[in-house]
């Protein structure tokens, strides 16, 4: 993990995690558990409606924890009901919280490759729907990270089992003074989230 990035994993604590988030959270838990115990591999795909902010948070967070938490064979994907961009204050709040991001491919939606460590695979973002060809048919749990979403896709093809982790939008800060603060709070939010899911996988 880079050493910035490694500072900011220090700082979430799950002390904040109330039992009703935790109950919210155990479904993931359950499913990623079950895939381990049975040496199975491991596919998130992380849903929200525009494949802009929360969805690329949560699976560049839990891809992260899997590192982190050294759980082998996690796949994590994300996708929208529609496509549109990643929005680049996600890309500048992951920067500022250690990772690395460069853009491999400009235009109205751009591609970036997202690190957490010098030696490992870059996750690669860009906004897409969810059953785009870039994200996994079958076998993957829909991880809905917005109500939005959640509300208006009650059926996933190709999904063992849909869980809802929603996550208040930090698009409501967009043009204000708070702006970056909100997406601060929301991306250590779901990094906390994410890391306190896979801290209670048993290898």
């Amino acid at each position: 993990m880079y050493a910035d990035l490694t500072k900011t994993i220090d700082s979430l604590s799950f002390g904040y995690l109330t039992q009703d988030r935790k109950q919210t959270l155990q479904p993931l838990i359950e499913f990623i558990q079950a895939k381990i115990t049975n040496q199975q591999e491991v596919r998130l795909n992380l849903i929200c409606t525009h494949n802009s902010r929360r969805s690329h948070l949560s699976q560049v967070w839990a891809q992260t924890a899997a590192n982190y938490y050294n759980i082998k064979n996690v796949f994590c994907y994300s996708g929208g009901t529609e496509a549109t961009a990643l929005f680049p204050m996600v890309a500048t709040t992951l920067i500022q919280q250690g990772f690395k991001v460069n853009t491999i491919a400009e235009g109205s939606n751009p591609v970036y490759f997202i690190k957490y460590g010098e030696n490992e695979n870059p996750i690669i973002g860009f906004s897409k729907t969810y059953d785009d060809e870039f994200n996994p048919k079958g076998e993957f749990a829909a991880i809905m990270t917005c109500s939005q979403a959640d509300g208006g896709c009650p059926f996933i093809p190709g999904a063992e089992k849909r869980i809802p982790i929603t996550f208040e939008d930090p698009k409501v800060s967009d043009n204000t003074p708070q702006q970056e603060e909100i997406y601060k709070e929301r991306s250590l939010q779901i990094g906390t989230e994410m890391f306190y899911v896979f801290s209670q996988i048993k290898k």
